[in-house]
């Protein structure tokens, strides 16, 4: 950490090879809260808006007839369509099918628009869904649906873990820019940061997202969080492109800061060692909690 003696007087530690052995004896497990397993709100929005068909189609549960009376539904509320891609656990719309054996002639099936109740009733007899709700395998569509929803939801559990990392650190961030007269951008870019400070950063990406910008009256901080609670190759690659964000901000006049964290860096230190010895700061929460962030910007 280049001996700055932010170390020293907060954590106690003198040297690069103390700093290290203290930001992984502090990494933390977990930073899962109650709201990581399912967005309810998200779920329930998107329950709410189809409850109408869904209970129109509930009315098929345990036909016999399944077929002609799906085709009747359908006929009498073609609105009805627009659901089904989301209870096969599809949120596309436009859906281009193999419906041939051995061929590859396709055909496209365009749910935003109403389209024949007859081919409405192919997709859903095809797809096998007529069948679970001719036999009751499936009981209630729309107790069904809100478990699809539920599932597709689960999807979204490792940006939400990013997600957390970052109103985390931002919680420390504004309170330490508040205190201090600094200000801050989240998720700045290239333009943002032009545009209020009149300072250039070199991005490779013109979309490129930063966590943070800070600009004091003597640097512009530029700030990456993330969290890793396993290990795998990812976190190699991701040492090694940070360390180049470094070198390309740091000729750009800035000071680049890593916050990261989680158990996965306790199997893979080697490519964060690496790392942490050719760039200025790697820090955690812990350390951020104890006053380094702050102590860094002064």
């Amino acid at each position: 950490m280049k001996n700055n003696p932010v170390f020293k007087n907060i954590l106690n530690r003198n040297n690069d090879d103390e700093v290290f052995s203290y930001l992984i004896a502090t990494l933390k497990e977990t930073i899962k809260s109650w709201d990581y397993f399912v967005n309810w709100k998200k779920v329930i929005h998107n329950y709410r808006e189809v409850e109408r068909s869904l209970n129109l189609l509930n009315t098929l549960v345990g036909k016999e007839n399944i077929e002609e009376e799906a085709l009747a539904l359908l006929t009498d509320y073609p609105q009805i369509i627009g659901v089904v891609p989301a209870l096969l656990a599809d949120r596309d719309k436009k859906i281009s099918l193999l419906v041939t054996p051995n061929s590859f002639d396709a055909r496209r099936f365009d749910f935003s628009k109403p389209m024949p109740a007859k081919d409405g009733v192919l997709f859903l007899k095809e797809s096998g869904f007529l069948k679970l709700i001719s036999d009751r395998s499936i009981k209630s569509i729309p107790d069904y649906f809100i478990g699809v929803e539920v599932g597709l939801d689960s999807n979204g559990r490792k940006n939400r873990s990013g997600t957390s990392m970052e109103n985390l650190v931002e919680f420390f961030v504004k309170d330490i820019c508040e205190r201090n007269g600094y200000e801050y951008i989240a998720q700045a870019t290239a333009g943002k940061i032009k545009a209020k400070w009149g300072k250039n950063i070199t991005v490779t990406k013109s979309s490129k997202r930063i966590d943070f910008a800070i600009n004091t009256p003597r640097k512009l901080y530029l700030i990456e969080t993330n969290f890793y609670g396993g290990g795998g190759s990812k976190l190699k690659s991701t040492a090694g492109e940070y360390a180049d964000i470094y070198h390309q901000w740091t000729r750009d006049g800035h000071q680049f800061i890593w916050v990261t964290d989680g158990y996965g860096w306790k199997t893979t230190q080697r490519p964060l060692r690496d790392t942490f010895n050719t760039t200025d700061y790697i820090i955690n929460l812990d350390m951020i909690q104890k006053g380094v962030l702050e102590g860094l910007l002064k």
